[in-house]
């Protein structure tokens, strides 16, 4: 049996994990409501859906903030990998549908 303290103490930590959660996938889907944005400039006016050297700028500009912020920059910088992808997966698709 769980200490009744323990147990309330156990709560508060998930209900902030809860609340961050939340707060990620919010901000996540503003990022993509950006990021959707830059892709349809880009198909506009022909531009690539990558653009490697702003991706290098940002994976080392989180690197920094995550050791700043006590984060594993490694897993800082496989987040924002994935996240790139996914976000040049839209742009290729927006420029193909804009080319229909």
């Amino acid at each position: 049996m769980i200490d009744p303290a323990v147990k309330q103490e156990l709560s508060g930590y998930r209900q902030s994990i809860d609340n961050i959660d939340a707060a990620l996938v919010h901000m996540l889907a503003e990022r993509f409501r950006c990021t959707k944005a830059v892709g349809v400039l880009k198909a506009k006016y022909n531009l690539p859906p990558a653009d490697p050297a702003r991706e290098e700028y940002q994976i080392e500009r989180l690197r920094h903030l995550a050791k700043d912020a006590h984060l594993d920059p490694d897993f800082a910088e496989k987040f924002l990998n994935f996240i790139i992808h996914e976000v040049i997966r839209h742009h290729e698709a927006i420029a193909a549908d804009l080319k229909d």
